[in-house]
C-alpha cells in the first residue's frame, strides 16, 4: 500500500534534524515539494539540499504550485478567515490526492518536509487527511524541532514559570484580545499581534527570536515597553535581507501584574 511520510524538518538546518527524519529521508521514493512561490528561495534550496544529502540515490521530487488561500471574506464560499482555510485546504488536499495517486506505485513511499513540527501551526496532516478520502494511503509523521523549542533555547529560558500555564495562540487572536493567562506563546502574527498588545499597555517581558537556527538569527528580550519598538524594525531588517521571515514570541505577565 501506499505511504507519505510527514518529516518534520525544524529550520532545514542538517544538524537540526532527529536521527529518525534521517532515516526517514533515506526510506521516501518520492518527495513532494509544493512551492507557495513565496519568493524565499533559500528555503526551498533548503529543503532539496537535505534531499539530495539523505535521500536514496532512486528518489524522485515532484513539485507542484501550491494553491493560493483566498483573503477572507473574498471569494470564499463561507465568507469567513475559517472557511477560506477550509476552502484552500480542500484544494491543497485534492492537488495531493491526485499526486499521490499519479507518482506514487502501489509499494512506493512518499514524503512532504515540514517546517518546524507537523503537529504545531502547519495544515499537512489536516490536508493529508482529507486527501486520504480521494486516494488510498498510509501516513506516518517523524516529528522536528519546533520555532518555539529554538526560541527558548536560544534565550536560555524554561517554557514556563513553576506551575504555571502556558496558552499557545497566533498573532490573529492576540491582536482581537489579550490572552487571559499569565504567559503566552504567539506564532503567525505579521506584526499586528504585538501591536495591538503595546496599544494596550501590556506591561510584561517578552522573549523575540526571527529565522531561529539560521546564519541569519535575530533575538531581543525585556519590558515590551522597552524593546517592542524595536520589534517589527528587526523584523522587517530580516525580510529585507533574507526575502522571507519566520518569528515566534513568549509573552509573561509581570509579577504582581494583572492575571
Amino acid at each position: 500500500m501506499r505511504a507519505v511520510l510527514v518529516i518534520g524538518i525544524g529550520m532545514g538546518a542538517p544538524d537540526g534534524l532527529t536521527f529518525r527524519a534521517v532515516e526517514a529521508l533515506g526510506q521516501a521514493d518520492v518527495f513532494f515539494l509544493l512551492d507557495k512561490s513565496e519568493g524565499a528561495g533559500d528555503l526551498v534550496t533548503a529543503r532539496q539540499a537535505l534531499i539530495a544529502r539523505f535521500g536514496k540515490p532512486s528518489h524522485r521530487v515532484v513539485r507542484a504550485p501550491s494553491p493560493k488561500r483566498a483573503p477572507a471574506p473574498l471569494d470564499t464560499a463561507r465568507k469567513t478567515y475559517e472557511g477560506a482555510v477550509a476552502d484552500w485546504h480542500d484544494a491543497r488536499a485534492h492537488l495531493l490526492a491526485g499526486l499521490i495517486a499519479t507518482e506514487l506505485a502501489e509499494d512506493e513511499t512518499g514524503a512532504l518536509l515540514v517546517w518546524g513540527d507537523p503537529m504545531l501551526y502547519d495544515s499537512t496532516l489536516r490536508v493529508l487527511e482529507r486527501a486520504q478520502g480521494q486516494a488510498d494511503f498510509n501516513i506516518e509523521v517523524f516529528p522536528g524541532v519546533t520555532a518555539l523549542q529554538m526560541l527558548c533555547a536560544a534565550h536560555a529560558i524554561p517554557l514556563n514559570a513553576i506551575g504555571e500555564e502556558v496558552a499557545l495562540t497566533t498573532g490573529r487572536n492576540v491582536a482581537a484580545a489579550t490572552p487571559q493567562a499569565r504567559a503566552f506563546a504567539v506564532l503567525l502574527d505579521d506584526g499586528s499581534g504585538l501591536a495591538a498588545l503595546m496599544a494596550r499597555g501590556f506591561d510584561g517581558h517578552i522573549w523575540w527570536g526571527a529565522n531561529l537556527g539560521t546564519a541569519g538569527e535575530v533575538l531581543l528580550a525585556g519590558r515590551l515597553g522597552e524593546v517592542g519598538p524595536a520589534i517589527p524594525e528587526a523584523r522587517a531588517r530580516v525580510k529585507a535581507a533574507r526575502g522571507w521571515v519566520m518569528d515566534v514570541w513568549l509573552a509573561r505577565v509581570a509579577p504582581g501584574g494583572p492575571g
